[in-house]
């Protein structure tokens, strides 16, 4: 288990990180997310020791990371994949960390197969692709077979079948009952193998919650529908759970709390001839873009494309 209370992180001026609590429980995926320059990976480092907290604290387990005695066989994280020497191989890189850390060189061979780094595993990495150089990244996080796995970013170059081998990888950890602890700008995959979300914007929490709570309090399941009369179809859908919203004078209305199917049966049993029903998902990201529109820090521009591209046109 992943513990913060009040964990903040300042340089200088700065709040990279602003009190936050959260906890990250075993059992579960848990997705870290939040826009670029939210705090994630800054979090991340002072889970592991790399960066000291300027107030509050976090621990893995009850301790500090620095005080755990085997340390890679509590924790293990992947925040960089490039960070191992370009001139040594998969397997003496996995080696050196066994030796070092008191871990059996049979651990070695095991996760080496794990990773699927087999073919390559004696090959110099820093010949590596960036999808290659993730699957020792996390070769290097799985060494200690560690309770809590913290992963940033790591299905980043990986090819499809790579991507499919992270969702079961992270699926299978946590039906181990492990802590797993992953951020990720992918919301599709989140939306697949995440049990909870810690969500963070310029350095504070915005959300400690899950999917599906998530996506309902963004507006979860929703019907469109129309019909000359809107009135008498509000009064037919009333009901414990249902939310109706719509403009005055408007024929359209938006329902949540039933789906299309049992909207329509009750128009029907009411008489009411309906124009459009047209049911709609609100998405993670959705959900996500709606939550942290006010704390996105770094905004890009189509501004100048569309100018050239008019101008393109004219000539």
């Amino acid at each position: 288990m992943i513990d913060a209370q009040q964990l903040t992180k300042r340089y200088g001026e700065k709040t990279a990180v602003d009190g936050l609590d959260f906890a990250v429980r075993p059992g579960t995926v848990t997705g870290f997310l939040g826009p670029n320059g939210a705090g994630k990976s800054t979090t991340m480092r002072m889970i592991v020791g790399l960066d000291a907290p300027t107030s509050g604290s976090v621990t893995v387990n009850g301790r500090t990371y620095a005080r755990h005695q085997a340390p890679l066989q509590e924790v293990g994280a992947l925040l960089e994949a490039k960070s191992v020497h370009p001139g040594r191989s998969a397997y003496n890189h996995l080696l050196a960390l066994a030796l070092t850390h008191g871990i059996p060189r049979r651990r070695v061979d095991e996760v080496i197969e794990l990773a699927g780094l087999g073919s390559v595993a004696r090959k110099r990495a820093g010949a590596f692709s960036l999808g290659m150089g993730q699957r020792l990244g996390i070769a290097a996080a799985l060494l200690g077979d560690p309770q809590t796995v913290m992963l940033d970013e790591p299905v980043n170059g990986l090819d499809p079948e790579g991507v499919l081998w992270i969702r079961n990888l992270l699926t299978a950890l946590a039906d181990e009952g492990r802590t797993v602890f992953v951020s990720s700008h992918l919301m599709s995959e989140m939306a697949l193998v995440a049990d909870h979300l810690i969500i963070v914007g310029r350095g504070r929490l915005l959300a400690d919650t899950t999917v599906t709570d998530l996506v309902r309090e963004a507006g979860g399941d929703t019907v469109r529908v129309a019909t000359q009369e809107p009135a008498r179809l509000r009064e037919a859908l009333a009901g414990p759970g249902v939310g109706i919203t719509g403009r005055a004078g408007s024929e359209e209305l938006q329902v949540t709390g039933l789906s299309a199917r049992e909207i329509g049966l009750k128009a029907a049993e009411h008489g009411i001839a309906l124009f459009e029903l047209t049911a709609r998902t609100v998405s993670l990201e959705e959900a996500f873009m709606n939550l942290t529109r006010d704390a996105v820090e770094y905004h890009g521009s189509t501004t100048g494309i569309e100018t050239r591209v008019a101008e393109g046109s004219a000539a």
